[in-house]
């Protein structure tokens, strides 16, 4: 069976250098500073240094996949060049970039690595042309975070990209990048640790609850770090839409739109991966490391083991359900 992780970044320079210097850049650069804390900054800063390689050479990259057994890597850009404060044009400038830039990435070990690109949620006219930009690129569809600035993911006007989604079997990545509790997290990474949970959290929520899955049936979806932490307490979700009337903007309870996502199975313990599978189905959690970040699976395999799973759903989890979602060839 081919081992895939579809979760992984790659580092793109030449978008930074695009949208220095602009306006919005320095009032984004402080939000997320505040966000984060100056311990963090700190940190992260260290980090990246020292990853920079696995993060931007695709021989780095190789090496690190042998080493833990991974035979493909899904590569997305880094979520820190979402850039959602940049107006229309420098929007597609990034998008176009993202593209171009992983493609070229990617390319460059075409059995090894396939990709995502970017699209621009501040700019709901100008999603359907990103998607189809990567999909032209052949990528396999395009990674977004949970919100922008004054929209979430149940808003109307996203409504034809989630239809040109469905339609074109892309795939949307859903990877959360800063968290709306701002500075109430700015200690002890907790804009990461707990934020980005809530973010995935919350963003399916509002895909589920408005209407956009039952409207989208057929839409891959795909879920960061074990979809935060809404599959976790499902009842809660259940029960509003039992009893609450103003709660019933989806057709079905929510716990059942688990099993039209798809999850990746970072969640850094085998109890709660085993949560996941049971209620999710084994047929929708795929193989993720969050690579190379620290906060990511070191060996995402060796964490899916611990899981103690089924070999079915083990061999599932590992690659086949990858391979299916991604319509990827499998070799092995």
């Amino acid at each position: 069976m081919t081992t895939v992780d579809a979760h992984a970044h790659v580092l793109l320079p030449g978008i930074e250098q695009a949208v220095a210097g602009h306006p919005g850049h320095a009032a984004h650069r402080e939000l997320d500073a505040r966000r984060n804390g100056p311990g963090a900054q700190a940190v992260s800063g260290a980090m990246i240094g020292e990853r920079i390689g696995l993060l931007t050479r695709v021989a780095d990259r190789l090496t690190a996949m042998d080493a833990t057994g991974v035979d493909v890597q899904i590569v997305s850009p880094s979520p820190s060049h979402y850039h959602y404060w940049a107006g229309r044009e420098l929007a597609a400038d990034v998008c176009r970039l993202a593209a171009e830039g992983v493609a070229g990435h990617v390319a460059q070990a075409p059995g090894r690595l396939r990709g995502l690109g970017l699209a621009p949620l501040q700019h709901p006219d100008l999603l359907v042309t990103a998607l189809d930009q990567a999909l032209g690129l052949g990528l396999e569809g395009v990674e977004i975070s949970s919100h922008a600035p004054g929209r979430d993911l149940s808003d109307p006007a996203y409504e034809p990209f989630w239809a040109r989604a469905a339609e074109s079997g892309a795939v949307v990545f859903l990877h959360p990048f800063g968290c709306t509790l701002d500075e109430r997290l700015d200690h002890w990474y907790l804009s990461n640790i707990v934020g980005q949970p809530v973010e995935n959290a919350v963003a399916l929520s509002h895909l589920i609850f408005s209407g956009v899955l039952d409207r989208h049936p057929g839409l891959k979806l795909l879920a960061a770090h074990g979809g935060g932490y809404l599959p976790y307490y499902l009842g809660r979700a259940d029960h509003g839409h039992r009893v609450r009337p103003d709660a019933r903007g989806c057709a079905r309870a929510p716990s059942d739109y688990l099993r039209e996502l798809h999850f990746d199975s970072l969640t850094h313990d085998p109890a709660v991966l085993r949560e996941l599978v049971r209620v999710a189905g084994p047929e929708r959690v795929l193989l993720g490391s969050d690579f190379p970040f620290d906060m990511g699976e070191p060996d995402p395999l060796a964490a899916l083991r611990a899981a103690g799973l089924g070999p079915t759903a083990f061999d599932a989890i590992r690659g086949g359900n990858a391979i299916r979602l991604f319509d990827l060839k499998d070799d092995r």
